[in-house]
């Protein structure tokens, strides 16, 4: 959300759809909630509609009148897909380079190169973690599974002491770390300062990426002691490329928008003063639009020309990278409305009344939410919203450093567990040639190792910054 419609709204509050009491909020809230898990994983419907007709539902259930129910699921979606719709367009096109172009591949390769047998699995955990920067979750999986194949079989590796480190790369990148849309959506929903949040993000990403995964793959190779199926190797994007971006031109294009936004952060710490020249210039090359648009233009340089991407090819690349988002935009668009629908039917003010007779710290409370919802819906991106959504007003009174952290507890929350009604699930033990038991073993200990250490790295930050 842009500064201007922060104040906005700051000068004109939204009043309230409904004055229920706190119990039928509470009903209210859980019947929303039951609806979208129960057309998820019963009726298998797109979580779009899902979290359109839940939001329609909870206004129904709080008494709200159902034009103002719309009125506040609309707004809530259009500021949101306002907020980070772009972000992740300009994520989605600077990936789709990477891939398209070999650059992905490059890095890949150069630190495989390096690596000896016994540090195969930090290296793994490293190229998915430098990887999943930009790009989605699903998409990081689709790229590195091949990789991840190849070296297992080659090496004579067991497959979760390769892919364990990888999936662990991808998924705390997806979960805590910006410009991915979870973390966008709850910056954008608690009002945290994203730079500080990147900062936080990296701090808590490094250890909880260590321990869920080449710790962590030494116990579930022990568990689950499996060959990479070769059926499911397939071809890099590279192969049918003459020449690839080099390795420093790749890595400098993918941390280019990182370094801009924590630069950002730095100077506002550093100078803190608006109106200085310093900050105001590094408030416009720091901002996620202007730090991943440079990034987009660069990578057309650095990772589409030495490719021998013609500018007809670059103009493909980006409208192909566009493509896949659509679903993406439009889940976390209604997710907004979700979210908007419960601050404007009383719920957050609901939960910061309660919460007030609690001795349960704010950020246990925001990490708790967000597992409770992840549990129910499977998305981890579903849960971030919805959880940013109900403890947004919990983050009122924070320092902006708490505020941080909050988006932090959020993210960790929401990957708590991954389970059957999570796609993330079954893409994982398709790859890999698992059973069900197998995967849940392997895969959906790693994310709650992650939620759970990342949850607890972020109480431990809280009490001593």
């Amino acid at each position: 959300m842009t500064r201007l419609s922060v104040e906005m709204l700051a000068a004109d509050p939204v009043e309230p759809i409904t004055s229920a009491g706190h119990a039928q909020l509470g009903i209210a809230v859980l019947a929303g909630i039951a609806v979208i898990v129960l057309l998820i994983t019963k009726f298998k419907m797109h979580a779009f509609l899902a979290l359109t007709i839940g939001s329609l539902a909870l206004g129904a259930f709080a008494g709200a009148p159902l034009d103002k129910a719309i009125t506040s699921f609309t707004t809530g979606l259009g500021s949101t897909v306002a907020g980070v719709g772009v972000l992740i367009a300009l994520g989605a096109i600077l990936g789709k380079l990477l891939a398209d172009s070999g650059g992905a591949d490059q890095i890949v390769d150069t630190i495989l190169a390096k690596a000896s047998p016994r540090s195969m699995p930090w290296a793994m955990v490293l190229i998915a973690s430098v990887i999943g920067l930009p790009l989605f979750f699903e998409v990081g999986i689709v790229l590195l599974i091949p990789v991840v194949l190849m070296v297992a079989k080659r090496g004579n590796y067991s497959l979760m002491r390769i892919g364990i480190p990888a999936l662990a790369g991808l998924s705390v990148m997806h979960g805590l770390i910006p410009p991915h849309p979870g973390p966008l959506v709850a910056v954008d929903a608690v009002k945290a300062n994203l730079g500080l949040t990147l900062a936080l993000g990296v701090l808590v990403a490094i250890p909880t990426v260590i321990i869920a995964g080449p710790l962590f793959s030494k116990v579930a190779a022990r568990w689950v002691d499996v060959q990479a199926p070769e059926r499911m190797i397939p071809a890099r994007p590279s192969e049918d490329l003459e020449n690839r971006p080099g390795f420093g031109a790749t890595l400098a294009t993918i941390l280019l928008p990182v370094v801009l936004m924590l630069s950002k952060a730095l100077v506002d710490i550093i100078v803190d003063d608006p109106e200085h020249t310093t900050q105001r210039v590094f408030d416009v090359i720091g901002s996620p639009l202007i730090a991943l648009l440079a990034a987009v233009i660069v990578g057309m340089f650095t990772l589409g020309r030495p490719a021998g991407f013609t500018k007809e090819r670059l103009s493909s690349t980006v409208e192909k990278g566009l493509m896949p988002i659509a679903g993406i935009l439009l889940i976390v668009g209604a997710g907004g409305g979700f979210k908007q629908t419960l601050i404007d039917s009383g719920v957050g003010q609901m939960i910061l009344d309660i919460s007030k007779d609690w001795s349960i710290p704010a950020l246990l409370l925001a990490w708790l939410i967000a597992v409770a919802i992840r549990l129910a819906t499977g998305s981890a991106t579903v849960a971030t919203i919805s959880a940013a959504g109900l403890v947004a007003p919990l983050a009122a009174d924070m320092s902006s450093t708490h505020t941080a952290l909050l988006v932090l507890a959020i993210g960790a929350g929401s990957l708590f567990f991954s389970h059957v009604n999570d796609a993330g699930f079954w893409l994982v033990k398709e790859y890999f040639g698992l059973s069900v038991g197998q995967t849940l073993k392997t895969w959906s200990v790693m994310e709650t190792i992650i939620s759970v250490v990342a949850g607890g790295l972020v109480l431990l930050l809280s009490l001593i910054i």
